[in-house]
Formats: C-alpha cells, structure tokens, sequence
C-alpha cells in the first residue's frame, strides 16, 4: 500500500478506535489521526511478527483493517494511560 493508502487507513482506524474506546482524550484530531496511522502501522508490524500473518495485503482486506484498529486501540490505550498522568 503506498503512504497516502496508509494515511487514510490510519484516520479511518483511528476515528473507529475512538468511537469503540469513548471518552475525553486531550488530544484532539490531529492527534487521534496520528495514533491511528502508528496504529495501523503497529498493527500490521505486531500481526506480521507475532502471528505470521501477512496484515498488510491490500486497503480492502478485511485482516488489514482488524490489524490497523487494534493496533489504534492499543496505541490509543496507551496515550491515554500516560497523558493522564502528567
């Protein structure tokens, strides 16, 4: 997938990963679109390392997607864990 293809993935991701993960986040949606697309990209790293798996076939692959939300969500998870602690 080229980088505009992963942009695009990343804000869909992200803006999914929000709406299953709501609540007040003090990021806005710059930084919901940033963690969505090093969402994706860690989801698509983590499929590939840990299960085999190739997560990154194509924009309407089905385990491409699953791959980019999760790894939004966890990403998402994270900077919440960490931004409420400053």
């Amino acid at each position: 997938m080229g980088i505009i293809a992963w942009i695009i993935l990343g804000l869909l991701a992200g803006i999914i990963a929000k709406m299953l993960m709501p609540g007040k986040d003090p990021g806005g949606f710059i930084i919901t679109t940033l963690i969505g697309i090093a969402g994706a990209l860690l989801g698509g790293w983590l499929g590939k390392v840990i299960f085999g798996v190739d997560s990154v076939d194509g924009f309407f692959e089905l385990s491409t997607w699953i791959a980019a939300i999760v790894g939004s969500l966890v990403l998402l998870a994270l900077y919440r864990l960490f931004a409420r602690r400053k």
